[in-house]
């Protein structure tokens, strides 16, 4: 069964997505709560995958040259073979199962242009049961924010 959030723990998600440096204490003086409180909820929180706590940075400012997402159609009956050997690939950041026109969506970073070729036509297009692919590329990113708050 999935857990389901509370107040409290929206709360803290709140305050993590607007600083993920925060500290337990401040978290605890905000939110009117015990430090010990807020570091097991914290901990619950990660262990149930329901947050990760990351730097999330700029891929264009720490190296990489191209940066996009793939839009892929499968074989319905090679779904996990293909989900498997997609997570596989360390240039792939993201990947999801969609409905509509495609059937997956990945978005990856890579350094350079024949970087971009072996991702596509060395590896993913490669794997079996892959039918279709269409790469997009960035060109730059308008709008970045992850403090969307939760739906509690």
């Amino acid at each position: 069964m999935e857990r389901m959030l509370d107040t409290t723990d929206s709360k803290i998600i709140n305050l993590l997505q607007k600083d993920g440096r925060i500290s337990n204490i401040k978290i605890a003086k905000t939110l009117e709560i015990s430090e010990a409180t807020v570091r097991n909820r914290l901990q619950k929180l990660i262990d149930d995958r329901i947050i990760q706590i990351v730097a999330v940075c700029d891929p264009f400012k720490i190296g990489f040259g191209i940066v996009g997402s793939i839009s892929i159609n499968i074989d319905p009956q090679k779904v996990k073979r293909v989900l498997n050997e997609l997570n596989k690939l360390q240039e792939v950041w993201y990947i999801a199962l969609t409905t509509g026109s495609t059937d997956i969506d990945i978005d990856f970073n890579v350094k350079s242009l024949d970087d971009l070729r072996v991702l596509v036509y060395d590896k993913i297009t490669k794997i079996d049961g892959i039918l279709r692919t269409e790469t997009s590329v960035i060109m730059e990113f308008v709008k970045r924010k992850y403090d969307w708050g939760t739906a509690v």
